[in-house]
């Protein structure tokens, strides 16, 4: 777990931040991983190239990538496809995308592309080694590739509203690292620095995979108009990023890994309690703080849904952009505690979008307070989910009631409480949540609902003695360890438990996602149901040959002219 020094001001209470509403409203912020990528990637001069790029008119072939960092090098391979149609599928059971990639460590040989071109196409079907460390596929927006090529072969440029109302010209439909289908396992790469924070390889795989997607675009059209046929104008390539559509994977995964998800709350929480605990700003920081709130109102006026629940949250952060617009000109930041004064005022004035917001931008002017927490967002504690059997049974009960005494009153057995259950679907291989009253899925529930569980090992504490070692208590108890585990988790882990019902009739599960997706740096989040959502990724950041340090890091707010 991670452990930082004391600040003036606290960190925002676990019982406040770790609500699924607030979870949800997150936003990108400077300890998004994708921002960390390009950061650290201008600032020690990484170089990249394409040393192979062969295709045919169809999108057909192979082209190498490659990332040469300040001591190794990554290299993207990347194969298209002509794929039809009918094969064209976003599902985890997909077995043809319109392209395919591996991240691999190192430059390859001719003979590494031989092997991969045989395995990477298949995905789940095919083979990897340690050299591979992550596996990814994506899919064209097919009617936006068709306008893109169209426009581009006969000279023109691409219509920009249809441009902006996609957002992407393709979409991932996984990235697979971790020791995935037989990848390296990130216990081998942890050590090396840029690999340290929180999936920098995938990040890094999608950057260099928004490059090719030019590439291939421009490729493309020029094998159909030849000489009449033009480049995509870099004004326009820049506002494109890789669309993913992200499902209830995310939300397992959040419940899943304690440690990880506290580590990434808690370095959020505490850059925004070192920011907030600052008395003054000068003029340069409440400067940048006044332009980047403008480019936010920029970023939410080209933020599009469909989605009844996101359309609202939008109607009010456009308010909340509004209020705080005004707000912050009538107020002095530069004395007084600025920030902690206007994250006070937000808490009874802003919807919880727009608290969120405020949240990530008022730490923008601070890199150099904030920017060294994202070394800290890893798991590194191997010891973590080892159980104690030592302590008393009345530490571990008390531990329960600090993270879930709100869960402890509840009954369980009222059919809202517990209305949802979640399981994985055989067919479509994904983590799924289903009407535990409507579906016979009583043999297949996953253990993904740690407040009911907390509330029965609680109860079935309460017949102990205080002095007891837990030990005891779990060789009668077995089917509690995992919820002794978690309460002990949380004693140097406090943002490690969700402080909501994670199986309840209203429970909304695009909240685990947002969350997730807004520690990857996503931006613009679509939700296409309560239970996936539409996202792009490094949308408005320079490609790679264009990497500066002056263009690295707030490419994340559109530019605004004044």
């Amino acid at each position: 777990m991670a452990v930082f020094p004391p600040t003036h001001i606290p960190r925002r209470a676990p019982r406040d931040v770790m609500r699924l509403a607030r979870l949800g409203s997150m936003h990108q912020c400077r300890l998004s991983f994708q921002r960390v990528l390009t950061r650290r990637m201008a600032a020690e001069g990484w170089v990249f190239s394409r040393p192979v790029f062969e295709f045919d008119a169809a999108g057909v072939g192979h082209a190498v990538y490659t990332a040469q960092g300040p001591e190794r090098a990554y290299s993207l391979i990347a194969f298209g496809h002509d794929l039809p149609p009918e094969q064209r599928s976003d599902r985890v059971i997909a077995t043809a995308w319109d392209a395919t990639f591996t991240l691999f460590d190192g430059i390859p040989t001719s003979e590494d592309i031989s092997r991969l071109a045989q395995n990477i196409p298949l995905q789940e079907a095919g083979r990897v080694t340690e050299t591979e460390i992550s596996v990814s596929r994506a899919n064209r927006s097919v009617r936006l590739w068709a306008h893109f090529i169209e426009c581009l072969s006969e000279g023109r440029q691409p219509d920009a509203d249809k441009v902006d109302a996609v957002g992407y010209l393709m979409r991932t439909t996984a990235v697979y690292g971790s020791g995935k289908l037989g990848a390296a396992d990130y216990d081998t790469l942890a050590a090396r620095p840029e690999m340290a924070v929180p999936f920098q390889a995938e990040m890094l795989s999608v950057f260099l995979t928004r490059g090719f997607v030019r590439d291939l675009i421009n490729h493309m059209a020029h094998a159909k108009g030849g000489e009449k046929a033009v480049n995509l104008a870099p004004g326009i390539a820049k506002r494109l990023g890789i669309g993913n559509s992200t499902g209830l994977g995310l939300a397992p995964y959040i419940v899943n890994h304690p440690v990880l998800f506290n580590n990434w709350i808690m370095a959020r929480e505490e850059a925004i309690a070192r920011v907030r605990s600052l008395k003054t700003a000068t003029d340069t920081e409440a400067n940048a703080f006044e332009k980047l709130l403008q480019r936010s109102q920029a970023l939410v006026a080209a933020w599009h849904t469909e989605h009844p629940i996101q359309i609202v949250k939008l109607a009010d952060l456009t308010l909340d952009m509004n209020a705080l617009t005004d707000q912050v000109a009538h107020d002095d930041l530069r004395t007084g505690h600025p920030w902690d004064r206007l994250v006070k005022w937000s808490e009874s004035a802003l919807s919880l979008e727009g608290q969120e917001l405020l949240a990530s931008l008022i730490l923008e002017p601070y890199g150099e307070l904030v920017d060294g927490l994202a070394n800290t967002m890893a798991d590194t504690n191997t010891q973590a989910f080892c159980i104690d059997g030592a302590m008393s049974v009345a530490s571990v009960r008390g531990l329960i009631e600090t993270s879930y005494g709100w869960a402890l009153p509840m009954d369980w057995a009222a059919r809202d409480n517990c209305a949802r259950a979640w399981y994985v679907s055989e067919e479509k291989l994904e983590p799924r949540m289903g009407e535990r009253f409507e579906e016979p899925l009583k043999d297949y529930e996953q253990p993904l609902a740690p407040a009911r569980d907390a509330a029965a090992a609680h109860a079935a504490l309460l017949d102990w003695a205080d002095d007891k070692p837990i030990a005891e208590f779990l060789l009668s108890h077995p089917e509690h360890r995992h919820t002794i585990r978690r309460a002990q988790i949380s004693a140097d882990a406090p943002y490690a438990e969700i402080r909501d019902n994670t199986i309840a009739v209203d429970v909304l599960p695009i909240d685990f996602l947002r969350c997730k997706l807004a520690f990857f740096g996503a931006t613009h989040f679509d939700p296409r149901s309560d239970r996936w959502v539409r996202i792009c990724m490094y949308a408005g950041a320079p490609y790679p040959q264009d990497l500066t340090l002056d263009n690295a890091d707030l490419w994340a707010y559109p530019e605004v002219t004044t």
